[in-house]
């Protein structure tokens, strides 16, 4: 494992841009990869899930991506954002996670076909679960997660990525290799049905969906550290 300076002697990395970071872990520097990760491990693991809808899963999903960047760093293009490159690593893991299940991945043309269907469910659904309005509030985050897990998975994934993280129309084209024109229709219609859900408190619960605390970072990002193979 190459050799990492003593914390007294590392160089600042909180406020050092992406490339830099990227450039000094192509170097071996793996204090500034841990830097990588704890800035990117949020938005990595909040895709993983979209797709894997496991939080165990999506973990496991992120430490391989990691893995998997570390040895390709070299193949990072400087003109392209790190982490677009990162959330196509993983999102390239969690699919392949897919298909070692054998699970069958939902064609738009047949969430499409069977919207009318869910939108019945959805709201008969939302009334049998929701609490006393009091109670709703302390409650909005479990529920706004299990009603995006509830999404068909096209949808999910472009939700958790532009409606969650907020990332841009082209980046989601480019991470999920679909037409921009299908990310809007996708977002659109994956937003129109968590709002008959969840109404007026949907906003409210956006930013705190899946929640990602300082445990979970800390231990994906020890797990790759104890696996980083030499550069």
């Amino acid at each position: 494992m190459p050799h990492t300076p003593s914390s007294s002697h590392r160089p600042a990395t909180a406020d050092a841009s992406d490339l830099e970071l990227t450039f000094r872990a192509i170097s071996g520097d793996e204090v500034a990869f841990e830097a990588i990760m704890r800035r990117h491990n949020r938005l990595l693991f909040r895709t993983a899930r979209a797709i894997l809808k496991s939080d165990m899963d999506a973990e496991d999903a992120v430490q391989q991506a990691y893995l998997q960047a570390w040895q390709a760093l070299d193949d990072f293009r400087a003109d392209a954002k790190l982490s677009t490159w990162l959330v196509r690593i993983v999102v390239n893991e969690a699919l392949g996670q897919l298909r070692r299940r054998q699970l069958k991945i939902v064609p738009l043309e047949s969430a499409l076909a069977s919207t009318e269907a869910m939108d019945s469910d959805w709201q008969q659904d939302d009334m049998e679960r929701s609490p006393d309005r009091a109670a709703m509030r302390s409650e909005l985050r479990q529920i706004m997660e299990a009603r995006i897990d509830m999404l068909p998975t096209d949808f999910r994934r472009v939700f958790m990525l532009r409606g969650v993280e907020e990332m841009s129309v082209e980046e989601v084209s480019q991470i999920l290799e679909i037409p921009e024109a299908t990310v809007r229709t996708r977002f659109f219609r994956a937003r129109s049905m968590l709002r008959e859900g969840l109404s007026q408190d949907l906003d409210m619960a956006l930013s705190d969906a899946f929640t990602f605390d300082g445990e979970r970072c800390n231990r994906i990002v020890s797990l790759v550290l104890a696996h980083l193979s030499p550069r």
